[in-house]
């Protein structure tokens, strides 16, 4: 195992720290929070930022020389599992999706004036961003299927075009946008590019926050909806080069994967805890608690396997990440897509029902994370475009060569 730790911070030290933290200013807070609004706990939520900032573990998946720790992706995903254990872990240490994948291709893409003008207020949490690529319009599992176009007029580029799921749109600063700037171009995969927009941008315009699970909710916890109308900005807010927009995305989901999976492992840690702790201490009869049932120890035991395996594949595809590169661990990064996905689910399935009643209710953390974490079988990629292109990968190497598009 790759056991590979910081030059400056000993992990296992950093990983001690965020454990402390999370227990002791996060668990107690969501309890504060059940029932209010984004807006509502923002206060309590950015002092909790400095506290974070004070005990300089802020941008931990940011390099040092930007004022982060300079985590490894392998690193980094076992802080995530830590932070995955509330709902506000990655947002009070400044590493929440969509930011941090910002961050990581400003960094890389971004010309000095990007960087001064967007990338630095964000390390440094006095702005928040948001990306704008799936469209209502068209499969979201093809992300170079789009209709929103960026014309050149002048030195400036014109942007038009309807996206949904552009998650955080709700107050953010800016939103970087996938757009067609050759739609003609004979390679598919050359058409479109990133383009920084200023969200104050007189031609955008948020339509709703997405209801899901029947909750709209607002501000980082939203899914906008938003129109790009006569969209006017510099070309100067191009990221990158024309034409390299599904490159910059793709350097960007690999590594937001295992963030994804190792956050999605420590839903599965707490909610095991809470299904544990719950089967001990609730009695069916005087003195014959839930966990002396087989069925419930076999929830326990199946969770426990399923949960160290989800763990031990994703630290094993951020290695291959780490050391090769994610064109190097493509197929591990599918695997781990849709297996974690589904282990969350499971787990979350068997810790609600070993509550009973209580687990659908909002005295738990259980149904907010039944509710919102769904998703995790659709979002980057849903589980069925994981599984063929494992498949088609495995299958190249028994001869077959044409396994459709």
């Amino acid at each position: 195992m790759h056991t590979t730790t910081t030059s400056s911070v000993n992990l296992k030290e950093i990983l001690a720290q965020v454990q402390a933290f999370v227990e002791t200013e996060l668990y107690p807070l969501e309890a504060e929070a059940r029932g209010k609004s984004w807006n509502q706990i923002l206060p309590q939520l950015e002092e909790k930022r400095r506290r974070v900032k004070e005990l300089g573990l802020w941008t931990p998946q940011i390099p040092v020389e930007w004022g982060g720790l300079g985590l490894s992706v392998w690193e980094f995903g076992q802080v995530s599992a830590v932070l995955g254990q509330s709902p506000y872990g990655h947002y009070v240490f400044n590493c929440q999706a969509p930011d941090a994948g910002n961050m990581e291709i400003l960094i890389e893409f971004g010309t000095p004036m990007q960087q001064e003008r967007f990338l630095k207020p964000l390390l440094a949490g006095e702005i928040r961003s948001c990306f704008a690529m799936t469209e209502p319009e068209h499969a979201g599992s093809n992300p170079v299927f789009m209709s929103t176009t960026a014309v050149k007029s002048g030195g400036d580029y014109i942007i038009d075009g309807h996206k949904w799921f552009t998650s955080s749109a709700d107050g953010a600063a800016f939103a970087i946008v996938m757009a067609m700037t050759a739609p003609a171009h004979e390679n598919k995969y050359q058409r479109a590019s990133q383009i920084i927009v200023p969200l104050d941008n007189q031609g955008f315009k948020l339509i709703r926050n997405i209801p899901v699970m029947g909750e709209a909710g607002e501000g980082w916890a939203s899914h906008g909806e938003v129109r790009f109308e006569n969209c006017r900005v510099p070309q100067e807010f191009l990221l990158g080069e024309e034409g390299a927009g599904f490159a910059i995305a793709q350097t960007r989901l690999g590594p937001g994967r295992i963030h994804h999976c190792m956050r999605w492992n420590g839903i599965c840690e707490r909610a095991f805890d809470l299904m544990c702790r719950y089967a001990v201490s609730r009695e069916l009869s005087p003195g014959v608690p839930l966990a002396t049932k087989q069925t419930i120890q076999n929830w326990i035991a199946e969770s426990r396997a399923e949960i160290n395996a989800a763990r031990l594949m994703v630290l094993d595809a951020a290695q291959k990440i780490d050391e090769h590169g994610q064109y190097g661990a493509r197929v591990e990064i599918s695997v781990i897509k849709f297996f974690c996905a589904n282990v969350l689910q499971n787990v979350l399935d068997r810790a609600i029902q070993v509550h009973g009643a209580l687990g659908i209710t909002e005295d738990t953390l259980l149904s907010f994370w039944y509710r919102h974490e769904r998703g995790a079988r659709i979002y980057d990629g849903a589980d069925e475009v994981h599984k063929s292109r494992v498949a088609r990968e495995i299958l190249k190497g028994y001869g077959m060569k044409k396994l459709g598009k």
